[in-house]
């Protein structure tokens, strides 16, 4: 049985990153770069994203950057308790 040919993963990541280049172009040039910041941290998952069965990489991308995301959430709330616990400190 002969299968299709699946291209390797990162040069398929870049392709769909250059996809959404219209899309970037649209937008505001401070949302330009946090779309850039996000793109990387697909980039920063390629190799989990290698190893994934999504036959859509748009998938892919949104779940890095979730991760990326809930990973500087459970920062800022560290450093909400941090401060909580030094304002209780000072009453």
């Amino acid at each position: 049985m002969c299968g299709r040919t699946v291209p390797s993963f990162r040069p398929a990541l870049e392709h769909e990153i250059e996809s959404w280049k219209d899309y970037k172009r649209a937008l505001r040039p401070e949302d330009q770069k946090i779309f850039d910041k996000l793109m990387n941290f697909a980039r920063i998952h390629a190799d989990a994203g290698s190893l994934s069965a999504r036959p859509m990489l748009s998938e892919i991308l949104f779940m890095s950057f979730a991760i990326e995301q809930e990973k500087k959430i459970g920062l800022l709330e560290k450093k909400i308790i941090e401060i909580e616990e030094i304002i209780k400190g000072k009453e």
